[in-house]
């Protein structure tokens, strides 16, 4: 196994949703709950789950976009709340993220030379000639002309934007870069490409990636290992290649039986869910998802499963196991 860049420990992230009289917090959004991972270097770590099962939120409190409620991240080994003034910049730029929207994470009044030359800029890694040069450079990489860095964001199609975003990113030379749903706005033609795109940047500059995502086609087209989100919690954890050949969870199991075949004549079994996602305000006892799991047990209703090896880089949160 590789050396890990980034662990998380018991990581949570609470949303105040309703205060009382004098302000204090009466309920919270439990958007993440207690979850641990590590991300090794060089690898692709696939995060995918239904809507509003806190991917996003993990991703966002990895580039310091949010806070956590509690819990710790480790970026090479040191804890980032220890990081000295220096050494915190240091980690900012080491790690970048590529948003949902291209459209609405580049700003509309800036050119697409200035958006890419910002963060180099910033944080004084190049001027004059030498930005310049690092500018065209980064377009090339993308595949986008040099004469695409004095159009504005709404003069490309989203594709072109995501590249714009991508090339944002490879800016400041990071270690690992979290993908947002980087695919999820575009056509599935325009997703193959992008797709490509990340993974040939990722064998030219040895990057380490998040990619998180809904759909699970897209994920493994990219990634190496894959953790299944349900609710706030991570439900499961393995190789990509077993955890689509072998799935252990019932709900990874409901969620690979939708993916569609392209042969017409092939059946597949669907394992259709009863109800819909609890409120994350008030999740259920017990394993989270026994509301709807067809596999369900009274231990699931009292007493939580927690996320154990059951075979070699495989780990599970479910009482069958």
């Amino acid at each position: 196994m590789s050396e890990v860049l980034l662990e998380v420990k018991n990581l949570k992230k609470y949303f105040t949703s309703k205060t009382g009289f004098f302000g204090q917090p009466l309920e919270h959004v439990k958007a993440v709950d207690d979850v641990s991972f590590n991300i090794y270097k060089g690898e692709t770590l696939g995060l995918v789950g239904e809507s509003g099962c806190g991917k996003t939120t993990i991703g966002r409190m990895l580039v310091n976009l949010l806070h956590p409620t509690s819990g710790d991240i480790f970026f090479e080994g040191t804890h980032i709340s220890e990081l000295k003034k220096n050494d915190h910049k240091k980690f900012c730029r080491s790690i970048q993220i590529i948003f949902q929207d291209p459209y609405a994470s580049l700003n509309p009044r800036m050119t697409i030379g200035d958006i890419i030359a910002e963060p180099i800029k910033i944080n004084k890694l190049a001027k004059g000639e030498e930005l310049e040069k690092m500018v065209l450079q980064l377009l090339d990489y993308v595949g986008l002309a040099s004469y695409h860095r004095n159009r504005y964001p709404h003069e490309f199609s989203g594709g072109q934007r995501q590249r714009v975003g991508i090339a944002r990113a490879l800016a400041v030379h990071p270690e690992l870069i979290v993908c947002d749903e980087p695919v999820s706005a575009l056509d599935v033609s325009i997703q193959s490409q992008v797709l490509n795109l990340l993974k040939d940047l990722q064998d030219e500059f040895h990057l380490t990636y998040l990619f998180i995502a809904h759909g699970l086609n897209v994920i493994k087209h990219i990634s190496d290992r894959v953790g299944v989100m349900y609710l706030g919690k991570l439900m499961e954890v393995a190789d990509s290649d077993k955890l689509y050949a072998d799935p252990k969870h019932p709900y990874t199991q409901a969620l690979l039986s939708a993916i569609p075949i392209p042969d017409p004549m092939k059946k597949k079994e669907r394992i259709l869910l009863s109800g819909d996602v609890p409120s994350p305000i008030n999740p259920p006892s017990g394993c989270r998802f026994h509301t709807r799991c067809i596999k369900c047990m009274e231990i699931c209703k009292r007493q939580e499963p927690q996320l154990k090896e059951v075979e070699e880089n495989h780990k599970v949160a479910c009482h069958l196991y």
